[in-house]
């Protein structure tokens, strides 16, 4: 399945993103992006935060079994769903997220095979594990912090 038009322009953004780790800055802007936009998202909702706790696992060290071209592509779907300025601009009323909608479903289902195995890896987690792993803190910089101390 091919990749949705304008979506290619956000994969070297997503890798300088992830180059100079800030991560943890962008999954803040989407959950608060994903809170303001809840309703609009429907079932895509449930997918977004679980595109989240793969991001937050994957840089907690938690999860490393999702390939570098995955993480790319779901990296660079979380930016394109935060750009007010892709392919539908967000600003037009009813028809903004449409397109983001679009690219957030495109990733799930061309990252099927891996999704499903965060999810199994998921499942046999403890709550207490996955609340504190998928846990976002008060501010970005915190998560950071929070990462120094364990290195």
């Amino acid at each position: 399945m091919k990749a949705p038009w304008n979506f290619a322009r956000f994969l070297p953004l997503a890798g300088r993103l992830l180059a100079r780790g800030r991560l943890p800055t962008l999954l803040f802007a989407v959950a608060r992006k994903g809170a303001r936009e809840g309703g609009r998202l429907g079932k895509l909702k449930d997918d977004l935060r679980l595109l989240q706790a793969l991001c937050l696992a994957y840089w907690r060290g938690e999860y490393r079994a999702v390939s570098a071209k995955s993480l790319l592509s779901v990296v660079a779907g979380l930016m394109y769903f935060l750009s007010p300025l892709d392919a539908i601009p967000d600003l037009l009323p009813m028809f903004g997220m449409i397109d983001d909608i679009a690219v957030l479903a495109w990733i799930m289902k061309t990252l099927d095979d891996e999704l499903s195995a965060f999810r199994a890896w998921r499942d046999s987690q403890s709550p207490e594990k996955l609340a504190r792993v998928e846990r976002l803190p008060d501010t970005p910089r915190q998560l950071q912090l929070q990462e120094q101390k364990k290195t």
